[in-house]
């Protein structure tokens, strides 16, 4: 696994403040605008962690973790959403190994992420 990250949400405004702060953080950030598109991206690229959106046309959240689950079991997911605690358990009953709450906190995330790189021992910058 690489320092890459895959975004998929279907809001332009949060894919690039994402791509920045992933890019400013030391990953590689690619982006999708949804599920759909995610999924196709992920499964043609190594990636050390995917951020995606719960509500997104085309194909949601939830169904992209469901999707990367049966293919790439091991690659860790973090979601978003407006309504965390609504999703957050389904969320993680699907495989994501969290659910940050829209608009969201950057030291949260921060600290989300930092955690899944050393659980996986993947080191950036």
């Amino acid at each position: 696994m690489g320092k890459s990250v895959l975004i998929v949400d279907d809001t332009p405004v949060i894919r690039e403040f994402l791509k920045e702060f992933f890019d400013d953080s030391g990953f590689d950030a690619d982006t999708a605008e949804n599920g759909q598109e995610g999924l196709s991206m992920a499964l043609k690229k190594d990636y050390a962690l995917v951020l995606s959106d719960v509500h997104m046309p085309v194909m949601s959240g939830l169904d992209l973790v469901v999707n990367l689950r049966n293919t790439k079991p091991d690659l860790p997911i973090i979601m978003m959403d407006s309504l965390p605690s609504k999703h957050a358990r389904q969320a993680t009953e699907s495989g994501a190994q969290g659910c940050l709450s829209k608009p969201f906190d950057l030291d949260e995330l921060r600290v989300m992420v930092e955690r899944i790189m050393v659980a996986g021992k993947i080191l950036t910058k």
